[in-house]
């Protein structure tokens, strides 16, 4: 397992942190632990942009022409 060690981590983020842990009745590094697990996991954004990029167009019929197919049923 690898140990990481952040620098220059200002007072007001260490509270805010430690404060979200504390809520969630977890360590600091447990904690962090989780939410770093979260992030490797998430896609990056060139990630997400090539995914959309490759996702189909789709054409859809004008709202205009739906509604008025629906209103002669009402």
């Amino acid at each position: 397992m690898t140990t990481i060690q952040v620098r220059n981590v200002s007072e007001e983020t260490s509270r805010a942190l430690k404060a979200k842990a504390a809520l969630e009745g977890r360590s600091l590094s447990d904690f962090l632990l989780r939410e770093l697990d979260r992030i490797a996991t998430r896609p990056s954004r060139a990630e997400l942009l090539e995914r959309i990029e490759r996702r189909a167009v789709a054409t859809l019929e004008p709202a205009s022409q739906v509604l008025a197919e629906q209103r002669p049923n009402r």
